[in-house]
């Protein structure tokens, strides 16, 4: 573990009737950073996240949180620690200050210091206009809002939030957003898992990239994307990509990489626009038809393809 480390994870795995959903995952979050897990749906990081809050136990590996082992000392973990469930877990039939003091008063708040930490809260998240409001009538933006309001409630020091973004507007994902950020700025640590590029590229510090319980690729943005090398990215829409098709663009000189996802051909060479004439042609004599044609800069898209051979899926 190094100095600066508040999370260290060591060969993690958990397993499930002979189902792996995390496979030897090891890695370190730095304290005060923004960390975020990236990967599609059923990748484990969700897993991961329930190990962290004592929710799991893990089959092999060890995890420890600020000094404390996650299956030795899980009340001290939970003190220091706020958790947003990808599932809403709110009461909408109370207003959200009824929310908040409910679980305010879990936590042992009470008096004016509840008042005055639920009031702050709710300026937080920007819902101090609509705290009298029943959750019922909140879109699902605002609702994951007030669930990030709850898991601040105890001031911790470390914020898992799985999946935040996913099901909100543009406003309530900016004020997402913007919250995370703030909190980061007060010295918070914030780990977050998602299969948003949106939230990876705009929100974190590091980017550990999962797929299928295993940890394939782990450092800053622009250290991911440089795995991509300096390149371009054509990517191709088009029906019936055929083997053929493949093994032709895979013999023009200067392309690197080929990767076909159902309907969708992706092609990492050099000199992109220079072959784009060319690679129209070879696709088009093999008898694939092209519907659309884009080239593109290597993002976390093309880089999930480029490590997995697939598309990020949702």
């Amino acid at each position: 573990m190094t100095d600066d480390a508040v999370i260290t994870i060591e060969g993690l795995s958990k397993r499930y009737d002979g189902f792996t959903a995390v496979d030897d995952v090891s890695l370190e979050i730095k304290r005060g950073e923004i960390f975020g897990l990236l990967g599609p749906n059923g990748a484990g990081k969700s897993t991961i996240i329930s190990i962290l809050c004592c929710l799991l136990e893990p089959t092999a590996g060890r995890v420890t949180i600020d000094g404390f082992d996650v299956e030795k000392n899980t009340t001290d973990i939970k003190k220091i620690i706020g958790v947003v469930p990808q599932e809403i877990s709110l009461y909408y039939t109370l207003t959200a200050r009824e929310n908040l003091a409910f679980y305010a008063k879990i936590y042992g708040l009470s008096g004016k210091a509840m008042k005055d930490r639920i009031e702050t809260l709710l300026d937080m998240v920007g819902l101090t206009d609509r705290a009298d409001d029943r959750l019922e009538g909140y879109s699902g933006g605002m609702k994951r809002r007030i669930n990030i309001a709850v898991a601040l409630l105890h001031n911790p020091g470390i914020l898992f939030l799985d999946e935040p973004s996913t099901g909100v507007d543009p406003q309530s994902r900016k004020r997402i957003y913007d919250t995370i950020r703030d909190l980061n700025q007060q010295g918070m640590t914030v780990l977050l898992t998602t299969h948003q590029m949106e939230d990876a590229e705009k929100l974190c510090h590091r980017i550990a990239i999962v797929d299928k319980g295993k940890l394939i690729a782990l450092d800053t943005l622009d250290g991911l994307l440089k795995m991509v090398g300096e390149t371009d990215i054509i990517q191709v829409t088009a029906k019936e990509i055929t083997p053929e098709a493949v093994d032709v663009i895979q013999r023009i000189e200067n392309v690197q990489k080929v990767s076909v996802d159902e309907d969708s051909m992706t092609i990492q060479l050099v000199q992109g626009r220079e072959l784009l004439a060319g690679i129209i042609k070879a696709l088009t004599a093999s008898g694939t038809k092209v519907e659309s044609i884009q080239i593109k800069e290597p993002d976390l898209e093309t880089l999930f393809l480029h490590l997995t051979g697939t598309k990020l899926r949702k």
